[in-house]
């Protein structure tokens, strides 16, 4: 390519920013990170490929709906020659990515659930937490507001001992309507 061609079909890493509306210094991040590349032109300034425009966009909203940098690097390093992701990439992708994200949509439900009485077993009232965690089982399972947590590393539901323990009703929270 002639260096003409070159200027078409490039960006600075300023016009990058602006057209992404990603900050240069993120950019420089991405880039460190495997996300993105450029080139290098004579006097050491980075040149970044026009389709690097969708590449940062697809970084953009994968973070936006929550995927780790990491896992956006793994799913960007599936594609042939790191191309830039097209329509049908983006569809496959956010496929396998759905039941992380029903499984993070599932922990916000439950931390909106308890957070007004209860912190998954942290705890904000020992005589009430007698009662939905008895003899501290939750306890054994490690530290920290263990049915608030996420589980990292898990595709599936949680055990079945933490589905009832979530699914039992709360004693820190009054009953909104008692049975008749």
């Amino acid at each position: 390519m002639t260096r003409l061609e070159h200027r078409l079909h490039e960006l600075t890493v300023g016009q990058l920013a602006e057209r992404s509306g990603v900050a240069v210094s993120a950019l420089h991040f991405y880039e460190s990170k495997g996300l993105i590349s450029s080139r290098r032109t004579a006097g050491n300034q980075r040149r970044f490929s026009r389709d690097t425009l969708r590449r940062v966009s697809f970084i953009k909203v994968s973070q936006r709906v929550g995927i780790p940098l990491s896992d956006i690097r793994d799913a960007l390093g599936t594609l042939p020659e790191e191309r830039t992701p097209t329509v049908d990439d983006w569809a496959r992708l956010s496929e396998n990515w759905r039941s992380v994200l029903d499984d993070r949509i599932r922990q916000l439900e439950r931390l909106r659930d308890d957070l007004t009485d209860c912190i998954g077993c942290g705890c904000l009232s020992i005589s009430k937490c007698a009662l939905a965690n008895p003899y501290d089982r939750l306890g054994d399972e490690g530290p920290g507001p263990r049915r608030l947590l996420v589980r990292h590393g898990t595709s599936g539901p949680p055990p079945a001992d933490e589905r009832a323990a979530h699914d039992a009703p709360n004693p820190c929270r009054p009953d909104p309507c008692p049975s008749d």
